[in-house]
């Protein structure tokens, strides 16, 4: 696995999403509950930007239609999105947030 780096640590606002581009990818970065996680910014259900929608009890809400998505697996906990984001791993380093959004073969 290849990790990159997406943002510092410190960059990062408690339940802010960040949107960064990672090896043409588009991923939204959020730090909630003690955790970094990184998930691909683009909603399944519309085509939208998930880093402009709100965080809450460990999901990201699409701002334009409300499906949320649980940010551990991308997962859709509400309609009208039925099919999950990738999510991608991360590692942090000092204060550097590192993460993979390549797949081994």
């Amino acid at each position: 696995m290849t990790y990159v780096r997406a943002a510092a640590l410190s960059e990062l606002e408690e339940d802010t999403p960040k949107r960064v581009e990672l090896d043409g990818v588009p991923v939204s970065l959020v730090r909630t509950e003690g955790e970094v996680f990184a998930i691909n910014d683009i909603c399944s259900h519309a085509n939208v930007s998930l880093s402009e929608g709100e965080v809450e009890d460990c999901s990201i809400e699409c701002w334009l239609h409300g499906s949320s998505f649980d940010l551990r697996t991308g997962k859709p906990n509400s309609l009208p999105a039925t099919r999950p984001v990738p999510v991608y791993p991360v590692k942090i380093e000092g204060d550097d947030v590192l993460v993979s959004v390549t797949q081994e073969s």
